[in-house]
């Protein structure tokens, strides 16, 4: 979204994204967020809503690219082991993590892993800061008792939209060929969490941007930083 071919940031045109953001997110808490809520619930019938929020929790995102990035370097550590004893040279074996490190904190398994944690922590903070309530218990007239470590008061942003936006735009980004289902789903993803009720329209679309911006930043930093040793 914010990255050139070679691998740099439009930091100019991330922050107008940054400004028509904020200026939609505003447009939504004032305006827009409640009959957008009322009409996309009405059609939220549809089971594929319910199945892609249990397919697409942050913490399935979790699992599932932390146990994808461990085999990647058990993987990586065997194989650098194998060629180290095939060459007859004695090593130690913080060294040989060493070189493990390097080549796996590179490789599409980490980066996918590090925005999807990255996107977690982040998203995880803002909600606590924010503390808004979720749609259902407005429109239900039941307001719980205030606790910003309340689920019910972690409305703001969507944590299924962000996560998700960071992880498929970073897959999108590395297989390019891909690009357009990853951003198919992950808009159909952040639908669904207003189709079932559990997020305003607003709180979909900071999340999408959050997760766009962490994907790239993270891309950014770990392929022109790390890779270079810094």
């Amino acid at each position: 979204m914010f990255l050139t071919a070679d691998n740099q940031i439009k930091w100019k045109r991330m922050g107008w994204g940054a400004v028509v953001t904020a200026m939609l997110v505003v447009l939504g808490m004032c305006v827009v967020d409640v009959p957008i809520y009322v009409f996309a619930t009405r059609i939220a019938g549809w089971k594929l809503w319910e199945i892609l929020g249990s397919v697409f929790d942050a913490k399935v995102w979790i699992v599932v690219t932390t146990i994808i990035m461990a085999v990647y370097g058990v993987k990586r550590l065997v194989k650098t082991i194998q060629s180290v004893r095939d060459k007859r040279i004695q090593f130690k074996f913080i060294d040989i993590f060493k070189e493990t490190w390097v080549k796996t904190r590179t490789s599409h398994a980490f980066l996918i892993f590090s925005s999807i944690f990255c996107a977690s922590a982040v998203v995880w903070v803002l909600k606590v800061l924010i503390a808004r309530l979720r749609p259902v218990f407005v429109m239900s007239g039941i307001v719980p008792e205030f606790n910003r470590f309340s689920w019910a008061w972690h409305s703001m942003p969507s944590g299924h939209t962000t996560v998700t936006f960071a992880g498929l735009i970073m897959i999108g980004m590395l297989a390019p060929k891909y690009k357009p289902l990853t951003w198919t789903l992950a808009i159909v993803v952040g639908v669904s969490r207003v189709c079932v009720g559990m997020h305003w329209p607003s709180d979909v679309i900071l999340g999408a941007f959050i997760g766009m911006v962490l994907a790239d930043i993270v891309k950014w930093f770990m392929l022109n930083k790390l890779s270079k040793g810094v």
